[in-house]
């Protein structure tokens, strides 16, 4: 690998991190490119760090390890680390978001009998009625984003998550084993694990998660706001590398490349052409696949965004109300760091922005949190 189409950094000058050698957790999923390249390509020593990368079997072991010290920061789901800063279903510890890592890149499968009772009634309600068997869909983590992408989706479909079928967690590489095995009928993952489905003939893709919300916020560099507090520097070091990462991410041919490593047996042990259809995907300008850079536009990690988790964690009864979710999102979600770091890479720093129409055609603006919720006819 090269890193001469990667740009020059910044020219501000900083104090040196406080801790140079960070072990970073990754579950293996096609968006943890960027902790793949940024250590290949040793991005962090040009900001004074040496990263290691530690594959975790799911992502449970992950936040167990992010919470006992054993990893310093992680690649992990969005609505894993506001599940922890909450003590949703595990203890509770104060986290911190440093970073958007990727947008986009995550797909929701059917079995193919139930593709084809869809295909054949034209209504999710009506094909599910055709099993012989309470519909069993599995997602990732109960506060992860899959969740979230699954029981949205399956709503706006008409279809209760929480009454009408059954949710259970599954580690990503597993899936496609447990669909093939008959004890799924369907599933919402990370790619590259529903493009395997698809590939092996035991499932098919119905819908991607950048049509469910257009460019959500997917994977987020995440740590304990206790690393933050201590190490200042080192976060806004990694935040650089990892801007770097993403920034390369976006050159011409590289994604490709990076699929090379990315199927090797200690990272997915998946085919290297499979994990690049994955990244390359329909990746453009208002295109549903995934992405990790477009300027800076997909890194800024808006504490509006970490809001509407909040409202999904309401809104299926996993959390009371309450009328901090701008404050718990603001003290979780480091765009002070963020700002510091990507300024002085020359990299634009985004506005807040109502979200596009989700699949049902309603729009997030990060304001009325109970007006937005009553709005939705399916709920706890």
């Amino acid at each position: 690998m090269s890193t001469n189409d990667a740009p020059n950094m910044n020219t501000a000058t900083f104090a040196a991190p406080e801790k140079t050698h960070l072990k970073i957790g990754f579950v293996p999923l096609a968006d943890a490119a960027p902790l793949v390249a940024a250590k290949l390509l040793e991005f962090g020593h040009a900001h004074g760090l040496t990263l290691e990368l530690s594959r975790q079997p799911s992502w449970a072991a992950l936040r167990d390890k992010l919470l006992a010290g054993e990893l310093d920061a992680a690649h992990s789901l969005y609505g894993l680390v506001y599940g922890v800063q909450l003590g949703l279903g595990g203890p509770q510890t104060d986290m911190a978001v440093l970073m958007v890592l990727n947008r986009n890149g995550q797909a929701i499968s059917l079995s193919n009998r139930l593709a084809d009772a869809l295909a054949k009634h034209g209504t999710l309600p009506r094909a599910l009625a055709t099993l012989d068997r309470k519909p069993v869909f599995a997602q990732t983590f109960p506060t992860g984003t899959h969740a979230m992408w699954l029981y949205y989706w399956l709503a706006s479909q008409g279809v209760h998550p929480l009454h009408d079928i059954e949710s259970v967690v599954i580690p990503p590489p597993q899936m496609v084993a447990a669909l093939a095995e008959d004890r799924l009928d369907g599933l919402c993952a990370g790619e590259p694990w529903p493009g395997l489905a698809q590939q092996r003939g035991v499932g098919r893709t119905i819908v991607r998660s950048g049509e469910i919300w257009p460019d959500h916020p997917e994977k987020v560099l995440a740590c304990r706001r206790d690393f933050v507090s201590r190490y200042p520097q080192t976060a806004r070091a990694l935040v650089q590398t990892m801007l770097e990462a993403c920034r390369w991410l976006d050159g011409e041919g590289n994604r490709r490349e990076i699929a090379q490593w990315l199927a090797r047996p200690e990272m997915l042990g998946v085919d290297a052409g499979l994990i690049a259809a994955c990244l390359e995907a329909e990746a453009g300008p208002g295109a549903p696949g995934m992405k990790f850079f477009e300027e800076g536009a997909v890194n800024y990690p808006r504490a509006s965004e970490g809001v509407w988790f909040l409202t999904q964690f309401e809104r299926w009864g996993m959390l009371a109300r309450r009328d901090d979710y701008r404050e718990i999102a603001q003290g979780l979600n480091q765009t002070a760091s963020y700002r510091e770091a990507a300024e002085a890479m020359g990299i634009a720093v985004p506005g807040e922005a109502p979200s596009a129409p989700f699949v049902d055609g309603r729009i997030w603006d990060g304001q009325d949190v109970a007006g937005y919720l009553e709005g939705f006819a399916i709920k706890a």
